[in-house]
């Protein structure tokens, strides 16, 4: 009987360190939006100019359709998509733009970390965005509190 509540023990020990990781790369809290209808989440994982272009457009297109109080609209880019967010993109004030209206624009350190290793320079990106540990991390843990997650 005490073998098996040492063993119990041990493994809930395990158990516990095992999900320590996830604890502490914790997403970033959901935004502060009690009165959206609508929940949305858009993927951006291409470094394609039209892409980024289609998922400001979206972005621009949700805000004119609902009221800006009445949708949450976030925007995760990983990979090629962080490009969107570097300080030189071309299109840093439609972006700039569409976060002052409320729009979250999420960026994945873990892609900012593999360019820095790969290149041996860290990207620089617009401050106004919210770093996120894990883009598709961020992207679950959204579509588990409700958001629809969209990839234009």
């Amino acid at each position: 009987m005490m073998r098996w509540q040492i063993c119990r023990a041990m493994l809930l020990a395990v158990l516990a360190f095992a999900a320590t990781p996830w604890a502490s790369a914790q997403q970033v809290p959901l935004q502060d939006k009690p009165f959206a209808e609508h929940k949305i989440v858009l993927q951006l994982s291409d470094g394609d100019a039209r892409k980024h272009a289609l998922v400001l457009s979206v972005a621009n297109n949700l805000l004119k359709a609902y009221d800006p109080d009445k949708v949450a609209i976030e925007v995760v880019a990983f990979g090629p998509g962080i490009d969107l967010l570097s300080t030189g993109s071309e299109r840093r004030k439609q972006v700039e733009s569409l976060i002052a209206q409320g729009v979250r624009f999420d960026i994945c350190l873990n892609t900012v970390d593999t360019i820095e290793r790969e290149s041996g320079k860290r990207p620089e990106y617009i401050p106004a965005a919210t770093p996120v540990q894990v883009g598709v991390g961020q992207i679950l843990f959204l579509a588990e509190n409700g958001y629809t997650v969209v990839r234009p």
